[in-house]
């Protein structure tokens, strides 16, 4: 069925998402777009960034590039379109070759009005070449800080979309992000090479959310008091896989229902726990920094961070998950002592010597067995746990010299790629029909078979946990019988695996060869330590106002006092107690000065007191009220009982 073309961004709104009007800032953007106007759009958390580029998608002719980082928030926002009537397409490294090929004759067929691309798929000359032959009016970059070198979280795959400013001049470009520094914005704009500055910026503030340290040694203790003393849904953030399985005991101990994610989970339980804490069934997730991007649950009442985020940028984000509806809500960091020289090891884990790197470049070369001069161009699957134990490397080190070694453009490190599991029938119907095979077999096969469709035609996602449960086996149970089954040639069967790869950008070098320039290493080095400052500062300093440091960080230097965190609420009830105080103070001068044997006025009394006489006029029409004193005319005096 065709899509209705509406040209009026109110009526694509009222007529896909049955809204009467758009959230602030939102249709500026959209008017800018539409304007032909390069555009970067900076919109808080829960903002509505995604509809400021699938309205104009939507009025625009031709195709609109979506590149985001995030696989899982690429399948959720195409899912969520389809749902709404509107025709999407994703295009990723979790697909088959067949199915990337299906998803681009759509879109060639005008049959998609939105592509979805991760920022890897444009390295290869093939694939934009293929790219060439779609009219495509507009090109959308999300999570757009990743570009920039300035930025917390640069992935150098994103230079790449540089390419499609030249593949398609005429599109107009939009980047969009939660949360920019000013000298992040403008590297964002000159990488994407705009053509212009229409810059849209809501504030950072978000007036809804109190935000709160609270300092103990023992964080668990003050995590259990927190949660006592809120209520609702609850997200706390920790930096460990360990540590989010060890926390979530600890709650569900205690009587707080409680789950875990993070990213080594499979895909179905990661839904599964998902969904019951969207659902209202289980109160607290406790999750490392996997768990949020796309994360659409508007009552979130309290996130909490037990262990420090490394930037504003990561805080602002992941607190920001609190109170979209509007409602009074509270994002918490719980911290101590110990924490300042957590911030000061990261910042040495991140960069290790320069010497260490290099070793570690040439460690992996060995491990994937990968002779100098060769590799070019090619992909491995990397066991990062298992490379790590039998070099006896620390993690975190090697984990951050991988990153260094991708930003210096020897290799490119994926962290995890996760595929899910697949399968496709490669027998035909009637040799299926007279397959011996084992019971439990035969029940899978049966199972898959009505199930799942377009199986004999390409791979089809499969869930394991989904079978088992409605055949009552267990998950070994399924896994074995579609080995079976794969081994007697009655289907190809593709287990689910979460992989590390690293592909060789440059053919193996000697270590010696290997240099990391000062923009890698020392300019990116000294970023992080000021964002690490900035960050140790708005756990640590007591006396400014939490919102007002923070947003000064983002460019808003004008930031009065929020009035809501824990320092403004400690500074008013200080004020209030000492207002209270020179009340009482005041009251005993005024009384001590009417029993002066001398006339008393209230202009003697404020010139004796240094006050001005209009602070007195309370504390004394108090006094008469109270009979201490009585006036004549002008005069005060003492009564005497």
């Amino acid at each position: 069925m065709p899509q209705p073309h509406l040209s009026d961004p109110r009526e694509v709104l009222r007529h896909y998402w049955g809204y009467d009007d758009f959230r602030p800032m939102q249709l500026p953007i959209i008017e800018s777009v539409l304007g032909g106007n390069d555009t970067l759009g900076l919109l808080p958390t829960g903002g509505g960034k995604s509809l400021t580029f699938q309205i104009p998608a939507l009025i625009l002719p031709g195709i609109t590039l979506v590149v985001t980082p995030l696989i899982s928030l690429m399948k959720d926002q195409v899912d969520n379109l389809m749902q709404h009537g509107i025709r999407a397409s994703a295009i990723h490294s979790g697909l088959t070759h067949t199915e990337q090929k299906l998803a681009m004759d759509r879109c060639r067929a005008g049959h998609a009005k939105m592509l979805y691309l991760s920022p890897e798929k444009l390295q290869t000359d093939s694939f934009i070449d293929q790219l060439r032959q779609f009219e495509v009016s507009m090109i959308v970059v999300d999570e757009a800080h990743c570009i920039s070198q300035w930025g917390y979280d640069f992935r150098p795959s994103y230079l790449r979309i540089a390419r499609l400013r030249q593949l398609f001049p005429a599109a107009v470009m939009m980047a969009l992000t939660a949360s920019a520094t000013p000298e992040v914005s403008t590297d964002i704009m000159d990488r994407l090479q705009f053509r212009g500055r229409s810059v849209f910026a809501r504030s950072f503030s978000r007036h809804n959310i109190s935000y709160v340290v609270r300092y103990a040694d023992h964080k668990p203790d003050m995590l259990l008091r927190v949660l006592r003393a809120t209520f609702g849904s609850a997200i706390v953030y920790v930096r460990s896989r360990k540590r989010t399985l060890e926390i979530a005991r600890l709650l569900a101990a205690e009587g707080i229902t409680a789950d875990y994610y993070h990213a080594g989970l499979d895909p179905e339980e990661k839904n599964s726990r998902q969904n019951s804490w969207k659902e209202g069934k289980t109160r607290v997730m406790v999750a490392t920094n996997a768990f949020g991007m796309g994360i659409d649950k508007p009552d979130v009442r309290t996130v909490i961070h037990i262990d420090p985020p490394s930037s504003l940028e990561e805080y602002y984000q992941e607190a920001g998950r609190a109170g979209r509806d509007g409602l009074p809500s509270y994002a918490v960091v719980i911290a101590s002592s110990a924490d300042k020289a957590t911030l000061t090891r990261r910042l040495n884990e991140a960069f290790p010597d320069k010497d260490t790197v290099k070793r570690i470049y040439e460690l992996a070369g060995n491990f994937l067995e990968v002779p100098v001069g060769c590799g070019y161009g090619r992909m491995y699957e990397f066991d990062f746990r298992l490379f790590c134990e039998r070099f006896k490397l620390n993690p975190r080190v090697a984990a951050s010299a991988l990153r260094l070694l991708t930003n210096a453009g020897y290799i490119e490190y994926l962290d995890e790629v996760t595929t899910r599991s697949r399968i496709m029938v490669t027998m035909d119907k009637q040799e299926l029909y007279s397959l011996r095979t084992d019971p439990v077999a035969d029940r899978v096969l049966q199972l898959i078979l009505r199930t799942y469709t377009g199986l004999f035609a390409d791979y089809v996602n499969i869930s394991e946990t989904v079978i088992s449960s409605r055949l009552t086996l267990s998950t070994q149970q399924v896994y074995d019988a579609l080995l079976t089954l794969s081994r007697q040639h009655a289907l190809s069967y593709i287990p689910r695996k979460t992989t590390p790869y690293i592909i060789y950008t440059t053919s193996r070098e000697l270590p010696k060869h290997i240099g990391l320039p000062r923009a890698v290493y020392e300019d990116m080095r000294s970023r992080m330590e000021t964002r690490l400052k900035a960050m140790r500062e708005f756990i640590f300093n007591s006396s400014e106002c939490r919102v007002a440091g923070m947003l000064a960080y983002f460019g808003e230097k004008s930031a009065e006092p929020c009035g809501k965190c824990d320092v403004c609420r400690t500074h008013r009830k200080a004020a209030t107690t000492n207002a209270a105080t020179d009340a009482s103070h005041l009251r005993k001068q005024v009384l001590r000065l009417a029993a002066q044997p001398r006339t008393t006025t209230i202009d003697y009394i404020a010139e004796q007191l240094s006050v001005k006489p209009e602070l007195l006029i309370p504390i004394v029409r108090q006094l008469l009220d109270d009979g201490l004193l009585r006036a004549s005319g002008s005069v005060l005096t003492l009564r005497q009982e």
